[in-house]
């Protein structure tokens, strides 16, 4: 069986082919353990790092290799449906996506002094955006930086905050000005912080899913960032997070593809081999149709994240794409997966055939980082050009 497309571009089958032989010398019981155990998988980072693939979106005079979206959008995909899962996904999204604001607006001191080190896998990095009191309006975070001699002085609280337990460094931001009510969106600056202990307390979240990979809430008491570490201008960051918002999305939906084809793969092995009443289970429809489904979604969603990551390298607009990528990635992802559960049964509950793992990572996808909802406001008011509802 197979559920990857046949129409990629040479150069993406050969990102496809390379990455999956990659991803596959981690197998099924690697993520199992890792998620038991709750151990950050350093040995597959380490992989991916001495391949040169951290590196990937980095421009080459940086100490990357410079692909575009669509070969990263393939990369991410592959990495999940190996059975890393978002587990994987996630230790190697975050070395390829969080320094898009320091590529595309940082000094060239800045570039020259992190982007090497992110490449080579030396440098994590943190995303720091989500706070508890302000949800989904990120004009409305209450993190302050203040300006004084030489930098700035941060306080605040971030809470979701992925891999703060390790990371050296975290983009951070925070409110330069006070929020106006005519521009809300105005006065937020990013800042490429240090993780210093002594400032910056980490609680790490026990989750649902993804284990492997921590989730932190932090509180930032006094938090010194130079001058020299301000990305871009001071109170244009909400703009620069806007900038990396679609290629995120694009990947998000991806990663959720990726865990559909696992899914798929462990449930149909299972429908093939598994014999009730004298028959393999496949064999009735109410087991075979819903599989069959999902390979269908699988393919229709990749063409529209594909065509969105096109779009995003050709410098197109691809907003309703991307959001329609993340979508429907997501929704593959979380009903293969239960599909998948259904199929196994009461087997599914048993940790060694590794479908409630995927499914525990997958549900996270419909909820963040854009709800299912959220995607649905901004096509009716962005596409269709309805009132805004929300």
């Amino acid at each position: 069986m197979t559920t990857e497309t046949q129409t990629d571009a040479p150069d993406l089958d050969l990102i496809r082919n390379t990455v999956r032989e990659l991803a596959g010398k981690f197998d099924l019981d690697y993520w199992l353990d890792c998620d038991r155990n709750h151990k950050y998988p350093w040995e597959f980072v380490n992989a991916f790092a001495e391949g040169g693939w951290l590196g990937a979106m980095i421009p080459e005079e940086y100490g990357g290799i410079g692909l575009g979206l669509q070969e990263c959008a393939v990369m991410m995909e592959e990495i999940a449906a190996s059975g890393a899962g978002m587990s994987g996904g996630s230790a190697i999204h975050f070395y390829v996506f969080p320094p898009a604001p320091i590529i595309n607006y940082g000094s060239e001191e800045m570039k020259k002094k992190y982007l090497p080190r992110i490449a080579k896998g030396e440098l994590l990095l943190a995303f720091g955006i989500t706070e508890p009191t302000a949800g989904v309006d990120t004009s409305r975070i209450k993190t302050k930086a203040e300006k004084v001699d030489g930098g700035w002085k941060i306080n605040g609280q971030k809470v979701f905050i992925t891999n703060a337990q390790n990371a050296e460094r975290i983009l951070l931001l925070a409110r330069t000005s006070p929020r106006d009510d005519e521009h809300p969106l105005r006065g937020m600056t990013i800042f490429c912080a240090p993780m210093d202990r002594e400032h910056v307390t980490v609680r790490e979240i026990d989750k649902m899913g993804r284990a492997a990979i921590d989730t932190n809430e932090l509180f930032i008491d006094d938090l010194f960032v130079a001058d020299e570490d301000v990305v871009g201008e001071v109170g244009r960051g909400f703009n620069y997070i806007i900038d990396g918002l679609n290629p995120e999305r694009i990947v998000v939906g991806m990663e959720g593809l990726g865990i559909a084809r696992c899914a798929l793969e462990i449930a149909t092995k299972y429908a093939k081999e598994r014999v009730v009443f004298d028959r393999p289970i496949g064999q009735n429809q109410a087991v075979a149709h819903p599989l069959a489904d999902s390979w269908i979604r699988i393919q229709a969603a990749r063409q529209v994240a594909m065509n969105a990551a096109k779009l995003y390298d050709e410098g197109k607009p691809c907003g309703p794409e991307a959001a329609s990528a993340k979508y429907l990635g997501a929704e593959a992802g979380y009903e293969t997966a239960n599909r998948g559960f259904s199929t196994l049964g009461g087997y599914a509950y048993a940790k060694e055939y590794h479908i409630e793992r995927l499914l525990r990572e997958v549900r996270l996808l419909p909820n963040a980082p854009f709800s299912q909802e959220m995607v649905r406001n901004f096509v009716a008011q962005n596409v269709l050009g309805m009132p805004r509802s929300y």
